[in-house]
């Protein structure tokens, strides 16, 4: 799809050029013409109403083409089912671009929206109108990204538990190899306080481990000197209140696992159904969550890659060149897509 160019490079057909400046509870709206001068302005609630107000607004200030700083949502999805065309421009660029109309950077709705219009009437040229994604790709992305969140809500909670431990119970920290595995898990709903650990000894806890199932393949006798070995937890009505909080969290990152796993399970049956599985399944140590993200992150429109480097800038692999008379310096990319990296 290209732009039809008017009188100057970048013009949207007609002429008209409209912005969005998208928030949470309404979303303020400005349209320009050719010459840059305000014809509309006009906020909308972030409601089914107000969306389809957005709609008609749009249409009766004759603006086919909208700047928006997010490609997703609920707001995107009706200007592209009422066939706007929808240019994403960054937040981060729209910060660098207010510098254009003033040296302040001072931050306002109806001035984005402004800035916006502005910017896709002049440079409209330099992107590419977001085409839709197809319903599979969209539900992929909407599980790996709620995974994401959850994985960093676990890691969260993980903290909470690990800085509990370090007072109340140092030495499972670190007694098996992952805080949030099963088997650690269930030991510390089982000994929270070292009150309740001192029950153990090595013949002892190596019946418990056999009654969870205990696979890490080091020996009773191994964790138990690490447990005698570790620096004292707390006792008393202090160390009781401090396991009571450890078997709190540890039911929060039980309940957080299972539901990990289950988005684990939605997400290979989605990505089992995908017709472009193949694609991303097939590069080297994928793996079933990476391939989804990497396949939800980039979506269907892979014109937003006219290049290998236009990708590799996305996953921030690409460097940074900063020239400037004789001094050329590479520096890393900073500013790239972190939704992709499993955890």
């Amino acid at each position: 799809m290209k732009y039809a160019l008017g009188p100057r490079p970048g013009v949207p057909s007609g002429g008209l050029a409209a912005g969005i400046d998208w928030a949470s509870a309404d979303h303020a709206v400005c349209v320009v013409d050719a010459a840059g001068e305000v014809v509309s302005r006009f906020t909308v609630a972030h409601t089914a109403e107000g969306l389809r107000a957005l709609v008609r607004g749009l249409a009766r200030a004759g603006a086919a083409e909208v700047a928006i700083e997010r490609g997703d949502g609920p707001v995107v999805d009706a200007l592209l089912a009422a066939g706007v065309r929808v240019v994403v421009i960054t937040p981060r660029q729209i910060k660098n671009l207010r510098s254009r109309y003033g040296s302040a950077g001072n931050k306002d709705d109806r001035f984005d929206a402004y800035v916006l219009a502005d910017t896709l009437r002049t440079d409209g040229h330099r992107w590419k109108p977001l085409r839709p994604d197809t319903e599979p790709t969209r539900a992929l992305r909407a599980a790996c990204r709620s995974r994401k969140d959850l994985v960093e809500t676990r890691v969260q909670v993980l903290g909470q538990l690990r800085a509990n431990l370090e007072l109340a119970f140092p030495g499972t920290i670190g007694l098996f190899t992952k805080l949030h595995s099963a088997v650690s898990l269930a030991f510390l709903q089982r000994f929270p306080t070292t009150d309740k650990a001192a029950w153990l000894s090595p013949k002892r806890l190596a019946s418990w481990l056999s009654s969870v199932g205990y696979t890490g393949g080091v020996s009773a006798g191994i964790l138990y000197d690490r447990l005698a070995a570790a620096a004292p937890g707390l006792t008393g009505a202090e160390g009781e209140a401090r396991g009571q909080i450890t078997v709190a969290l540890v039911r929060v990152i039980g309940a957080l696992n299972a539901q990990i796993a289950a988005l684990d399970a939605e997400i290979g049956r989605l990505l089992a159904a995908h017709p472009d599985r193949h694609i991303f399944a097939s590069l080297p140590r994928s793996g079933t969550i990476r391939a989804a993200n990497l396949l939800a992150e980039m979506g269907d429109c892979r014109q937003r890659f006219p290049t290998d480097d236009a990708l590799a800038a996305l996953a921030g692999a690409c460097p940074s060149t900063r020239q400037s008379g004789k001094r050329t310096q590479a520096v890393f990319r900073w500013s790239c897509s972190k939704s992709s990296a499993p955890r």
